[in-house]
């Protein structure tokens, strides 16, 4: 381990552009202008505290600040700054500092503050996660867990020299290290598969031990000071419990109260009788043998501020040519001379020496993914024509077409071998998000092999010149406690279907999996591929394994490289504009493309008749009027009157509601023509997708606008943005005080994203950044962090609990509570809240109190019976892997009503397709009902709390005069009964008129 040296320490923390050594300066200097919102916090959601060894201090983190209290409670003074993510404090034995495990340089490591505070020191440092501290009895050495070894295990830090040592070894995950009084053994958790557990560990013979298994979540051993026991917290069947446990076999007693919620995180003795907790948002004091409890109260005091900035302007008139940014998945011919990709739901070529491409097909369905024989004479794609996306072939010589492969489900990222025999490609798992086979056929025989599974969003496959074997982009996890990694080349061989992991960079991840590489040269000399965003190339041999280091080749953003057939040069989308590279003399030259679409802008008068008229703006119907609609906006709002001229659309019987706004959802080109249809057929006239493949999300909002597809409005961004680990194959990985976070804010812009997205690794530092670069750009952006990240100007979270880099949730606890501090700063600051509650239980828990939930036309136009199989098996897993996943729910569902009546901005959305699209949200509107928030509340969130957090409430959200004209005519009565908002019966989507019954309709 390499200590950072004191006189780095001042550079080291100026270069996070944050000052960490008073607390105080951080929120006078940075916030006074400001501040304009106190708040007072008495509760915690998953606290840790720690008493000092006079008994006379208590320290708490709370919302990843370090702060001390006095033993019998008060006025909580910050140790630590709040952009470190600081956590799970613990005293020096002689009481005069305290560690903690902080998060400032994007990584987890161990630090110290004294207990007057001031300037923290590193101890640990590197690209790996260094957990959990615990001190030795004689102050001289630290505990701790990290991921160093690939999973995590228990290390020991020589405070004197800086040396470390290994502890534990097995290939398990071993955790949350406790030292006995004496300092001779260490307990800790352990995920071993024969025997998960509590071991112990004798440090000086280094013999190991299982001291207790159990099947649930074990959590934060501590000893007793005299006796031989272990108290530990332990998730199991539903409760999260404190137990105490004697070594050598006998009693293991429950300490805690069924009902309580124990919060996973080390007590702290008072006494050999008398302890301290954490539970049901409090710090808790109880004595063995007594069932009650006493509180000791805190307070903290906060500043909150909301970053007022001015809003991107939207012209939704505009009848002007916009150029098509959407170019999908680009790949050059072998002979150079011809770039096939997709837009506006066609496949289109462009020829070297024009400017303007030619469409290769014109229909309603969407064909992605060309991929190029090497002779050049046909394109490989997939397409839905017969619903699934399959394979097809088309002669580029004849133009005949030939489906090769119906697949069951949907295919994707085609790529041919260099004899042309083969195809490569991966098949969906429709059980699981992301997770798919790789798979290839023969081209004569159809004969299918699977070459790797399960694969979880891996890159489009490339061959060896051989055949012998394909590369791809996949996800290596740091340790399986975590579901975060890098991307790295994952090797396959095709014959023996043996498989190896490679990287040019160890430690640093390549560029968002998708069509960024690794490709493979013509002549198997190279791959190249895109990491820190830009384009590289690296030499290897014919099996695939490096030569050399990487060759950089681009200053700018250069994702979709493909290959020319002799290897000499490199086709890519540098951001909004095609360009070729030459390896030889990386010389670049851009590649003109015109290509324009106009938004579709219906003309004319239509006027809707409603018996019924909900405009979002009061609770109160407006009955028997008549809706004028010009063009694709509301002119007015009237009485009826017999014989307006115009269209008139008769909802005379019925209920007219504005367009429902969909505020989670990532969505892909596979999921076919029909997914737009799905999204308007469930009365959802206005999407938000916060992260995918910009690419695949703007040729999708394009298609939508210019009318080549029927679809909703689409507010989105591109991939997340996301520290040096990432997950998802859409998440874009940025180490601290890399250049790539710059390139993708530029892109941002030219891209016109409509928001940005963070991720759980991003530092604060780095997102303050982002933040304020959006707010320049006059958009939103969102993260799963509400603090500090509310402090400084991020503008929404996403999920009342979700993943997160600690491994629990500062917004939701194991038992699905969220505490006064998580309420109190979501109401006051007005950030916006998108609790997802249909994915966190609100579905399988409607499923299974509503028999006829699947009763309807939409589920039976774009779902089966399937679906509900693959319901039912997602929640066996989440509910095994959780016990309190559905008996819990009705915390989450509590919570959402108190943001609600507290005045919170809380919006609906669902994360699909992880669960499934339109139906899901159905269910988030339903379970909010079910949670006592009423059908006015519930539709008021999901149009206009929904179009104010999108920036666009001017125009949307509410029927009003002036406004755009996205409506939904339902039969029955949705202010009584919400299940009604699923009895669509006429969408009209800027001002253009869909029946359900053309909604519902296959396309053939």
């Amino acid at each position: 381990m390499n200590l950072i040296p004191s006189k780095h320490l001042f550079r080291f923390f100026c270069f996070l552009s944050v000052s960490i050594s008073n607390h105080e300066a951080f929120s006078s200097a940075e916030q006074t202008k400001a501040d304009s919102v106190k708040v007072t916090l008495t509760e915690g959601t998953n606290i840790a505290i720690a008493l000092s060894p006079d008994k006379q201090t208590i320290a708490m983190d709370l919302q990843g600040t370090i702060f001390i209290i006095p033993a019998k409670g008060g006025t909580a003074k910050p140790l630590t700054d709040e952009m470190g993510d600081c956590r799970q404090p613990v005293w020096s034995p002689d009481g005069s500092k305290i560690a903690f495990q902080a998060f400032w340089d994007g990584n987890f490591h161990i630090y110290t503050v004294t207990k007057e505070g001031g300037t923290p020191v590193q101890l640990t440092s590197g690209t790996f996660d260094d957990r959990e501290p615990c001190w030795s009895p004689d102050g001289k050495s630290l505990l701790f867990s990290s991921d160093r070894s690939g999973n995590y295990d228990v290390w020991q830090l020589e405070l004197a020299n800086g040396g470390l040592k290994q502890i534990t070894t097995d290939q398990a995950n071993d955790y949350f290290p406790a030292l006995s009084a004496d300092g001779s053994q260490v307990a800790y958790v352990s995920e071993r598969t024969s025997a998960p557990g509590i071991y112990i560990k004798n440090l000086s013979a280094g013999e190991e031990k299982l001291f207790l298994t159990s099947i649930g979540k074990l959590a934060c051993p501590v000893w007793h000071p005299v006796q031989p026991k272990i108290i530990f917290s332990n998730f199991a069947e539903g409760k999260s419990l404190l137990d105490v446990a004697q070594l050598g076999g006998g009693d293991w007693v429950t300490l805690s109260d069924p009902a309580e919620d124990v919060f996973p995180f080390k007590i702290a003795w008072l006494s050999e009788t008398e302890y301290l907790y954490t539970a049901d948002g409090k710090i808790k004091r109880k004595k063995l043998g007594e069932k009650q409890s006493s509180t000791i109260p805190f307070q903290v005091n906060m500043s909150l501020a909301r970053d007022k900035y001015k809003l991107k302007v939207y012209d939704f008139n505009s009848i002007a040519n916009n150029p098509v940014k959407g170019i999908r998945g680009p790949v050059v011919s072998p002979d150079g001379n011809t770039i096939a990709f997709t837009a506006l739901g066609d496949l289109y070529i462009l020829k070297k020496g024009s400017t303007k491409p030619e469409a290769l097909t014109n229909d309603a369905f969407i064909e992605i993914d060309p991929a190029w024989s090497a002779d050049g004479k046909k394109l490989a794609y997939v397409c839905d024509r017969k619903g699934n996306m399959d394979l097809y072939i088309r002669d580029m010589v004849s133009g005949k077409e030939t489906l090769l492969l119906n697949a069951p489900d949907n295919i994707t990222f085609p790529t041919w071998s260099a004899d042309g025999s083969k195809i490569a490609y991966y098949q969906k798992d429709p059980a699981a998000f992301g997770r798919a086979a790789l798979k290839m056929i023969e081209v004569s025989s159809a004969k299918e092999t699977t070459l790797y599974q399960p694969l979880f969003d891996g890159s489009q496959p490339s061959w060896s010149p051989d055949g012998k074997f394909v590369v791809i982009s996949a996800l290596v996890p740091y340790s399986s406690r975590y579901r975060e990694g890098v991307s790295k080349f994952l090797v396959i061989s095709t014959e023996d279907l043996s498989s190896r992991f490679i990287t040019p960079i160890n430690e640093r991840t390549l560029s968002t999996r998708g069509k960024n590489g690794p490709y493979w040269s013509p002549d198997g000399t190279k791959f190249a591929f895109s990491m820190d965003g830009v384009l590289w190339t690296v030499a290897v041999d014919k099996k695939g394994e490096l030569l050399g280091a990487p060759r950089r080749l681009t200053n700018e953003l250069a994702e979709n490289p493909s290959w020319t057939g002799d290897s000499k040069s490199i086709v890519y989308m540098a951001t909004d504009i095609l360009k070729k590279i030459s390896l030889a003399d990386g010389q670049s030259e851009t590649i003109p493309l015109q290509l324009t679409y106009k938004i579709k802008q219906p003309t004319g008068l239509t006027i809707v008749h409603a018996g019924k008229l909900f405009t979002a703006t009061s609770p109160e119907y407006q009955t028997n009027v008549d809706i004028i609609i010009e063009g694709n906006r509301i002119q007015k709002i009237e009485p009826h009157k017999a014989g307006r001229k115009g269209n008139l659309i008769d909802a005379s019987k019925q209920t007219v509601i504005p367009g429902l706004i969909e505020m989670h959802t990532h969505q892909t080109a596979a999921a076919g023509e029909q997914l737009g249809r799905l999204w308007l057929g469930y009365g959802i006239t206005t999407i938000r997708e916060p992260g995918g493949d910009p690419y695949d999300v703007i040729e999708r909002k394009e298609s939508w606008a210019s009318g080549r597809r029927m679809g909703p409005r689409n507010f989105y961004t591109g991939g997340i943005l996301d520290g040096s680990r990432i997950y998802y194959g859409m998440n874009v990985g940025n180490v601290p005080g890399g250049a790539q976070l710059e390139l993708e804010l530029e892109k941002a812009k030219r891209l016109g994203y409509d928001m940005i997205k963070t991720y759980v690794r991003m530092p604060d530092a780095m997102q303050k950044r982002v933040t304020a670069f959006a707010h320049t750009l006059g958009i939103p952006v969102s993260s799963h962090e509400i603090y500090p990240a509310m402090r400084y100007g991020v503008d929404a979270v996403e999920h009342m609990g979700a993943t997160s880099r600690r491994g629990y949730s500062p917004k939701l606890s194991l038992l699905n509570n969220s505490y006064q501090d998580v309420t109190e700063l979501l109401a006051k600051s007005g950030m916006n809240i998108t609790p997802t509650a249909s994915l966190q239980g609100g579905l399988p828990m409607l499923v299974a109190k509503d028999p006829a939930f699947f009763d309807n036309k939409q589920f039976k136009a774009f779902y089966n019976a399937e679906v509900i199989e693959q319901m039912k098996a997602q929640t066996a897993l989440r509910t095994k892997n959780n016990p309190a996943f559905l008996t819990s729910f009705g915390n989450i569902q509590r919570t959402v009503k108190s943001l609600i009546e507290a005045g919170g901005h809380v919006t609906p959305g669902t994360d699909s397709p992880i669960i499934q699209p339109g139906l899901s949200y159905h269910a988030e509107l339903q379970s909010w009902v079910d949670g006592g928030i009423t059908p006015y509340q519930t539709l008021r969130a999901a149009t206009l709390f929904s179009a104010e957090a999108l920036g666009i409430s001017k125009d949307l959200g509410t029927l009003e005069s002036g406004k755009l004209a996205d409506l939904v005519i339902i039969d029955g009565d949705p202010l009584k009964n919400i299940k009604d908002v699923m009895n669509v019966n006429t969408v009209i989507r800027n001002g253009e008129v869909f029946t359900i019954d053309e909604l519902l309709k296959k396309n053939n």
